[in-house]
């Protein structure tokens, strides 16, 4: 467990320039006019950059030094699911304290498109974590996916589905109704529900392809 622990903690460190400039976007974004998007909103960008760092650079680096592929598969989900719940708080910090104060009329979070804040805010923090933790994995699987023919097909899944069931309104009806299920969705008790079981797939896509990979 002490080495999972420290290829945590080395993941952390290889993604220091996802905390950088994931700051630099928080303090230096700004809006204008009676209407405002809440900086806490850009701390998002910290969960979808992470994932590329662990994959592309952490992966091959912590190999090369000898961690084996178990470790850095715990070592990886226990990072994302501290760093989900982390930037879940540090978003819900700037709801409650920090938007408040801007001096727009109106300031939108994304707790609140999502209509996560309908909820008592250790809920709305829980729901944000959970949807967090279900964008890590994705990337995540993805990621690791590549370089490979089903990474490929993976690839040409995706694009199809866009492709395919945005034009037509059944399909798209049906896209629709997946995201309210995974974002925009104030049933906290189904909205967590379906992202971990999302979660736990994609975590066991993530272990298949990781057998698989190869420096």
């Amino acid at each position: 467990m002490r080495s999972v622990l420290a290829i945590c903690g080395r993941l952390a460190l290889c993604n220091r320039l996802s905390f950088l400039l994931t700051a630099l976007v928080v303090l230096c974004a700004t809006s204008s006019g009676d209407t405002a998007l809440s900086n806490g909103n850009y701390t998002w960008l910290l969960a979808l950059l992470c994932p590329f760092f662990v994959v592309l650079y952490a992966f091959p680096k912590l190999l090369c030094l000898g961690a084996s592929k178990r470790g850095f598969y715990l070592g990886s989900l226990i990072f994302y699911a501290l760093l989900a719940l982390g930037v879940s708080l540090l978003n819900t910090a700037f709801h409650l304290w920090i938007d408040p104060l801007s001096p727009a009329r109106n300031v939108y979070n994304l707790m609140d498109v999502c209509g996560w804040t309908k909820n008592p805010v250790a809920v709305a923090a829980l729901q944000q974590a959970g949807f967090l933790l279900l964008a890590e994995l994705f990337l995540h699987a993805l990621l690791l996916l590549q370089t490979r023919w089903y990474g490929w097909l993976t690839d040409a899944a995706l694009v199809a589905v866009v492709s395919v069931f945005t034009p037509i309104a059944p399909l798209r009806a049906l896209l629709a109704d997946f995201f309210r299920l995974v974002l925009c969705n104030p049933n906290a008790l189904t909205h967590l529900c379906a992202c971990l079981l999302l979660s736990a797939a994609l975590a066991l896509a993530s272990l298949w392809a990781l057998k698989r990979k190869t420096l």
